[in-house]
């Protein structure tokens, strides 16, 4: 199932789904009533510390401790003194680059700030693990591998941040053209046997919303060849803008799961 050849019927899919799992059987963020926080208040880019600002919010008193350590009167202060701060420093990963740019920040990257200002807070570091097929390891086996990483990290007290990636189908190429992080704040508690997709609630920073979405496997060879298995899953996630503007019209495009932070 495609974003833009089936734009009617996602709404309708969430819900159903999500009538599947009761709030009882959903594990919450320690604090899932915590306010988003809205990346536009500083910068278009800045998806990376907005949704790891409303992680330590929404996260356990220990993590909320880590929200408060940045002084500031509302999200564009806290944000603007992360970036100096955290996102500033040499990239880990890109020479010659900071951490955070026009581009926005990577994952490794931005784990390695958090880590970073976490460390005199005393907190346990967080931990990055990518979201596609390992070898000999089914498209199954990654469905479940991905619903314990958020339930673990929610579990744990911390919210995960997801980072999420469109690609399109353009000239034959599943072609990357845009990445956002997200904050998971509830997920199933289990994932029943033959199950191809589970809920999840998310805080998107694109503007401070609160939205829902489901990770399922693939019904179509995505980032492979027709009738090849896909190394990855699809993010059903319609109120999710993600590089839409940049999709032409009559293309194929669909929004991955690319890898999560957090702690299990």
């Amino acid at each position: 199932m495609f974003t833009l050849r089936l734009p009617r019927i996602e709404p309708l899919l969430l819900a159903a789904l999500a009538a599947c799992c009761p709030a009882a059987e959903m594990r919450q963020a320690p604090n899932a009533a915590a306010a988003p926080v809205n990346q536009l208040s500083v910068s278009g880019n800045a998806c990376g510390p907005a949704a790891l600002l409303a992680s330590y919010r929404a996260g356990n008193e220990a993590w909320q401790r880590a929200a408060e350590s940045l002084a500031g009167t509302n999200d564009r202060d806290r944000l603007r003194l992360w970036i100096r701060r955290h996102g500033l420093q040499p990239s880990s990963t890109l020479k010659g680059r900071k951490r955070w740019s026009a581009s926005g920040i990577n994952v490794e990257d931005l784990v390695a700030a958090a880590n970073e200002m976490n460390r005199p807070l005393f907190l346990p570091p967080l931990a990055h693990d990518d979201l596609f097929r390992r070898t000999r390891e089914s498209p199954e086996a990654l469905l479940r591998r991905t619903r314990d990483r958020f339930d673990r990290s929610l579990a744990k007290g911390i919210p995960p941040v997801l980072s999420l990636r469109r690609f399109v189908l353009r000239k034959g190429v599943w072609t990357p053209l845009q990445g956002h992080f997200v904050t998971i704040t509830a997920v199933p508690r289990k994932l029943g046997r033959g199950e191809s997709s589970f809920p999840f609630h998310y805080l998107d920073p694109w503007g401070g919303k609160r939205c829902e979405g489901v990770i399922a496997l693939p019904q179509q060879a995505l980032l492979a060849p027709p009738g090849q298995t896909s190394p990855c899953l699809e993010a059903r996630v319609p109120a999710a803008v993600i590089g839409k503007p940049e999709v032409r019209r009559g293309e194929i495009s669909t929004v991955v799961p690319a890898a999560v932070i957090g702690r299990w």
